[in-house]
């Protein structure tokens, strides 16, 4: 079984196949995912990358973290699993408009 591991630091011009490049250096990419802005499109700046043994996983750490790619330092660790969160609420605003009353000259 493969070994995930978080990426962070990234360029926002780090495109998916030279993290994969990269990290073949370390052995056998599964896979290399880079986390895109859902409403840019633009990279958050943090990756995935999962490598096909536990042992090229803590070689791949011990090669890349730390190191420049695309003129950025890398951080390079094994990546945890999600937290769960609270699902969001609401739409925005947020504004609570009530017991104000009107502009209470006395």
């Amino acid at each position: 079984m493969g070994k995930k591991l978080y990426v962070g630091g990234l360029s926002y011009s780090t495109v998916e196949q030279a993290l994969k490049d990269m990290f073949s250096q370390a052995g056998s990419v599964v896979s290399a995912t880079i986390i895109m802005d859902k409403m840019t499109g633009r990279s958050k700046g943090f990756g995935f990358v999962e490598m096909s043994s536990d042992e090229e996983a803590q070689k791949a750490i011990e090669m890349f973290n730390g190191k420049d790619l695309d003129g950025r330092s890398l951080t390079v660790n094994v990546a945890r699993p999600m937290e769960s969160r609270p699902p969001r609420e609401g739409g925005g605003g947020g504004f609570n408009r009530g017991g104000r009353g009107g502009y209470g000259r006395n």
